[in-house]
C-alpha cells in the first residue's frame, strides 16, 4: 500500500496548475532559473508524485520510498514545485531558490531532503538512476526508481552507456521519461545534433518503449501502469512535450529557456493559469 499522506483534495490538473505557479514565483523571486524547461515536465511530475510514486510526506527520507532522479537538472524548479505541493518543503524555503545558503540550488542536490539525485552536467543522472535501481534489486527491495532525461541530453554518450547497462541488468524497476520538447539551449535539437528516431533507438538498446503526449495524464498513467507489468525490461517513455506549456507567451520555441519572467509577465501568466478550465 502507498503510504502517501499528502491531501488528495484536488485532481492532477489542479496540481499541475499550482506547480506552474510555484515555478513562476520561485524563479521570478530568484531572478534566475529555467521556467520554460520546467513547464514541459509538470504533468509528468504531477502524475509521478501524486498518483504513482510510493512516498510519505511525513518521512521524506523513508528508505523504502520510490526514487526520482532528474537528469535534466536545469528543470529543478519543477521538482521543488512538486515537493512544495507534497508538503515536504515550506513556502519560505521554496522562495529561497538560488539564494546563498539555500538548500534549493539551481540544479538538484541530494543534500536536500526529497531530492534523490545530484545533477547539472547533462548525461549523468541516468547512470545514477541505474545504480539506484540495481542497488534495490540487490537488496531485495520492491521500491522503484524513476528518472527524466531531456531529448538534447540524449546526445550524451553516457546516456547510452547507462541504457545498455540497464537492459543488460534487466532493471524492470527502472522507469524513464524522455522530455521530447524539441529544443535545447543551443536551439532545435534536430539542428544541434539529431537524436531521432528516439523510440527505435531505445528499443534497439533493449528497453520497453512507449511514445505519447507528455501533457496527457491518461497517457502518462497508462504508460506507468504498463511499466509495472514489465518482467525483465526497463521502461522508457518518449513523451512529446512543449516548452513553456500552459502559458501562451512561454509556449514553444526557446523563449524563457533561462530567462525568468518579470513581475508584469508573471502577473499575466498567473491570470492565464487561473483562467484555465480544468
Amino acid at each position: 500500500m502507498n503510504p502517501r499522506t499528502v491531501s488528495e483534495d484536488c485532481n492532477l490538473a489542479e496540481r499541475a496548475r499550482r506547480m506552474r505557479k510555484h515555478v513562476i514565483r520561485m524563479t521570478t523571486a530568484a531572478g534566475s532559473g529555467h521556467p520554460a524547461p520546467s513547464f514541459s515536465i509538470i504533468e509528468i511530475l504531477a502524475a509521478l508524485y501524486f498518483s504513482e510514486m510510493r512516498l510519505d510526506a511525513a518521512r521524506p527520507d523513508w528508505t523504502e520510498r520510490d526514487l526520482f532522479v532528474l537528469s535534466k537538472g536545469h528543470a529543478a524548479p519543477a521538482i521543488y514545485a512538486a515537493l512544495r505541493e507534497f508538503g515536504i518543503i515550506s513556502e519560505k524555503m521554496m522562495l529561497s531558490l538560488r539564494k546563498i545558503g539555500s538548500p534549493l540550488q539551481g540544479h538538484p542536490d541530494m543534500r536536500m531532503v526529497g531530492v534523490d539525485g545530484t545533477s547539472g552536467s547533462l548525461g549523468i543522472g541516468l547512470s545514477q538512476a541505474v545504480g539506484r535501481a540495481l542497488g534495490r534489486k540487490k537488496r531485495g527491495s520492491d521500491g522503484r526508481v524513476f528518472a527524466l532525461v531531456g531529448d538534447g541530453e540524449c546526445q550524451e554518450g553516457q546516456i547510452w552507456e547507462a541504457a545498455l547497462a540497464a537492459s543488460h541488468l534487466k532493471l524492470n524497476n527502472l522507469v524513464v521519461f524522455v522530455d521530447h520538447n524539441l529544443y535545447q539551449v543551443g536551439g532545435k535539437v534536430s539542428d544541434v545534433l539529431e537524436v531521432a528516431p528516439l523510440a527505435d533507438k531505445w528499443r534497439a538498446f533493449g528497453w520497453r518503449v512507449e511514445e505519447f503526449n507528455g501533457h496527457d495524464f491518461k497517457e502518462i498513467q497508462r504508460f506507468l501502469k504498463n511499466s509495472r507489468a514489465s518482467a525483465t525490461q526497463p521502461s522508457l517513455a518518449v513523451a512529446h512535450t512543449e516548452k513553456g506549456h500552459g502559458v501562451s507567451f512561454l509556449r514553444g520555441g526557446n523563449n524563457f529557456h533561462a530567462e525568468v519572467l518579470k513581475s508584469d509577465q508573471a502577473d499575466r501568466a498567473y491570470a492565464e493559469l487561473d483562467s484555465l478550465v480544468l
